[in-house]
């Protein structure tokens, strides 16, 4: 069970600031995108999350898209996001998170991974040795299997103490 539990919990990225990740030891940030970063299929504007990525980036912070959208959706957000990155990345997959710290050009122990998903986000930065960190998900996502996802996700957290998902 242990590679299910995120070393944080938050409410939204914006709470990660240079100084959350200095008491970490953290350098670098792999971001999911979906119900992390944007709401799920939503193309609206993003400013806030857009200033928060250029705050980090302006303090030494580097960042990372790496996403299961599709490959279509992450190419519309990364411009607009100001950050490299992939869509279709194939998370929980152990081989995805290490391209994106070959990319980062950090070690796992100096990244974390910022995700909504306990299997995808979380099992992978796990699995890898990353910090891992857990968002509330922006929106209740309709998908069938979403839903299922979302109740196994809300049991495994409460044996470690939150029950938000």
């Amino acid at each position: 069970m242990s590679l299910l539990q995120p070393a944080d919990v938050i409410g939204h990225v914006r709470e990660i600031t240079p100084e959350f990740l200095a008491a970490r030891g953290l350098r670098g940030l792999v971001l999911d995108l979906d119900n992390t970063l944007i709401p799920y299929r939503s193309y609206a504007d993003a400013g806030e999350v857009v200033r928060w990525a250029d705050e980090l980036r302006g303090a030494g912070i580097r960042l990372y898209l790496l996403s299961n959208a599709t490959a279509k959706r992450a190419a519309f957000w990364l411009p607009r996001l100001g950050f490299e990155g992939v869509g279709m990345a194939g998370k929980p997959n152990p081989r995805a998170f290490q391209r994106a710290l070959t990319r980062l050009g950090l070690p796992a122990q100096q990244v974390a991974m910022v995700g909504d998903q306990l299997f995808t986000d979380v099992l992978g930065g796990n699995l890898v040795g990353m910090h891992t960190v857990l968002v509330r998900p922006l929106i209740d996502n309709a998908l069938p299997h979403t839903r299922v996802t979302r109740r196994l996700e809300r049991a495994v957290l409460r044996r470690y103490g939150h029950d938000w998902v």
